[in-house]
């Protein structure tokens, strides 16, 4: 078996979806609002981009491994607040982290 496609996947607590991202994915940039759910994306797009982009293995097989990251700060009840800070995002993308990356493989500065 050939190495494995290594993929970052990252909650952002404010979209609430994981955002998928590689260095080894030449364009992958992705999001879902469960972890099974980006699993079965990757599954398609990983192979697609690949092929997509001239890198694609000789014998077809891709391995993929998920890294799946969240974070969370435990505060007590009376710590909790809102900012209820909003900002414009486009409609179909809902983490400012998928718009970055998308950003990011166009050669372009973040902006969210």
């Amino acid at each position: 078996m050939n190495k494995p496609y290594f993929v970052r996947a990252e909650w952002d607590d404010e979209a609430a979806v994981w955002v998928a991202t590689s260095d080894d994915v030449p364009g992958l940039v992705t999001e879902a609002q469960t972890i099974e759910a980006l699993d079965a994306k990757l599954k398609s797009m990983v192979p697609e981009l690949l092929e997509a982009n001239g890198c694609m293995p000789p014998d077809g097989q891709v391995a993929v491994e998920l890294l799946a990251r969240r974070f969370s700060v435990a505060l007590p009840a009376a710590a909790r607040s809102r900012s209820g800070t909003t900002f414009p995002v486009d409609h179909k993308i809902l983490s400012r982290h998928t718009a970055n990356g998308v950003l990011k493989q166009a050669g372009l500065p973040k902006q969210f």
